[in-house]
């Protein structure tokens, strides 16, 4: 398979990386075409989508044995299921699957034809085998069950800094979205365990008490 695109974004290392786009649903992406692929006509009409589904490689994971059962974070990552019943990166071949909202087409750039897209799961540089729209009436499945996900409930935790910890205003929205989704692994609940993370070129520190998270320190790398 040939690459196609990368994506580049604020998510620097795996670590902080929403579980499900939707998640941090407003954080946008740039999709840079490989040289081979930068022509309007690979992406002529494309603006009459509102979604798109991306065909990427997980990279940044290094094991991908054949393993047939996975422990997913929401389960706690402490039962295992068979791993196609899981979105886990630690799949026998390493393609992931995203949908995103494609909200601006720029034909020219300096790197060519260019998307922005929103609602994506996926680290900076990540290569992309392929893009294809979202069509409502053959995508959406209005009753699909949703199997052991269905009964885990997803809580947002509250999002505090400690005094004198000051946000910058070019990531604070990003940030919220982020942390208040609790990037830490699901079978960690240590209190006094500090936590970093990067993003967009900053060095985030945090804890977690209970459902709320403080941010110890923001500091520019």
């Amino acid at each position: 398979m040939k690459i196609i695109a990368r994506i580049y974004n604020g998510f620097e290392s795996k670590f902080g990386i929403p579980r499900q786009g939707v998640l941090c649903s407003s954080i946008e992406s740039r999709i840079i075409f490989e040289k081979e692929y930068r022509s309007k006509d690979a992406i002529r009409g494309i603006e009459g989508f509102s979604h798109l589904w991306l065909i990427w490689e997980f990279s940044s994971f290094n094991d991908h044995k054949k393993t047939l059962t996975v422990r997913p974070p929401r389960l706690g990552g402490n039962k295992r299921v068979g791993v196609f019943a899981t979105r886990s990166p630690l799949r026998p071949n390493p393609i992931g699957l995203t949908s995103v909202r494609l909200e601006r087409v720029f034909e020219s750039s300096p790197d060519g034809p260019m998307l922005i897209v929103s609602g994506a799961d996926m680290m900076s540089g990540t290569p992309i085998y392929d893009i294809k729209p979202y069509i409502a009436y053959a995508d959406s499945h209005p009753d699909a069950k949703g199997g052991f996900t269905d009964d885990v409930e997803f809580k947002r935790l509250d999002v505090e800094k400690e005094e004198g910890v000051v946000i910058p205003e070019e990531i604070e929205e990003d940030l919220q979205q982020i942390l208040s989704s609790d990037p830490r692994p699901q079978y960690h609940n240590d209190r006094e365990r500090l936590y970093g993370m990067s993003y967009a070129g900053y060095n985030i520190r945090f804890k977690v008490y209970d459902e709320k998270l403080v941010i110890v320190s923001i500091e520019k790398e």
